[in-house]
């Protein structure tokens, strides 16, 4: 059997959600989609497909080598096009993850420009919090928010996001301010369950030295927008980045206190997998992206 052509057709048919459609598009016929479709399932000894007389489903395994499909037929033609003049053209499908929040907040805005600039390309956007495995879920690539990247991967620095301990002014005239980061223990704190140091706050000085200081959560949640959401109805102190406070702290809705101390900053990174040949279409991304955030972000406008 010709795996390729079993997944350009198993990709098809997923694609139509028909086999007379699928052989359509291929000019073949049905009867030929349907062996490759069966020859397939027999080989990975998994049902792809759950068939009714109405409709077609994938199946879990199904659903699984789609993804793969897509991306090996798509790795295919670029390998493909190396050796013709369309060989630096960007074009196919971009499988893209990145943090919920920052994604809405400061991507979305983004990708119409990039649509608009290179029209070949479809993305397909995937906003989660979790750490993703790029390779075995499927990614092209991902923005992520972290302390340096990881080893396994090519990263770009694209960014870096101030961190800073704030509260809404309701709550500081409450409960006051902390004067020192020993001072936190007595505050209620809301935590953002993905980060490390979520009970334990970790605090650089001007000097560079590193105040540790636990921290009483009374809020937990793995979503930051949430997070900001409980900070600004007084629930307690929060300790997020400016890609999500900027603008409310240049608004005055949020407070930055101990405006001595901040936590390590983060940095943006676009990260791929290392491969010898990197496809145009993931080039052109990462200097896309590279290119959007050069110049001093909007959100640390506030820092002082």
């Amino acid at each position: 059997m010709d795996r390729l052509r079993a997944f350009e057709v198993f990709t098809a048919v997923v694609g139509q959600g028909s086999f007379i459609r699928a052989a359509d598009k291929l000019e073949t016929s049905p009867a030929n989609v349907t062996r490759y479709v069966n020859e397939l399932e027999e080989m990975l000894g998994a049902r792809l497909l759950n068939r009714t007389s109405r409709r077609l489903s994938l199946t879990e395994a199904g659903k699984t080598l789609y993804d793969r499909a897509l991306s090996i037929l798509e790795e295919v033609a670029e390998t493909e096009a190396i050796a013709s003049s369309a060989a630096m053209q960007p074009r196919g499908r971009l499988r893209i993850n990145a943090p919920l929040s920052f994604g809405i907040l400061h991507l979305a805005p983004l990708w119409p420009r990039f649509i608009a600039r290179y029209p070949d390309i479809q993305l397909d956007i995937s906003l989660v919090d979790r750490l993703v495995d790029l390779v075995d879920e499927g990614f092209d690539l991902a923005v992520r928010i972290s302390r340096g990247g990881s080893p396994s991967l090519i990263s770009r620095k694209i960014a870096a996001i101030g961190h800073f301990v704030c509260a809404s002014p309701d709550y500081v005239a409450k409960h006051g301010a902390p004067q020192t980061p020993d001072d936190i223990r007595h505050h209620r704190c809301i935590a953002y369950a993905y980060s490390a140091s979520a009970d334990e706050w970790r605090l650089l000085d001007k000097e560079g030295k590193v105040h540790t200081v636990p921290v009483s959560n009374i809020f937990h949640t793995n979503n930051g927008e949430t997070a900001r959401a409980a900070a600004l109805a007084g629930l307690g102190l929060f300790l997020q980045p400016t890609f999500l406070t900027g603008e409310l702290l240049r608004q005055g809705r949020l407070v930055r206190l101990l405006p001595d101390y901040r936590a390590p900053e983060l940095d943006v990174l676009v990260v791929y997998p290392s491969r010898r040949y990197v496809s145009a279409k993931v080039r052109v991304m990462v200097d896309f992206l590279a290119e959007a955030f050069q110049h001093k972000p909007s959100w640390d406008t506030c820092q002082v």
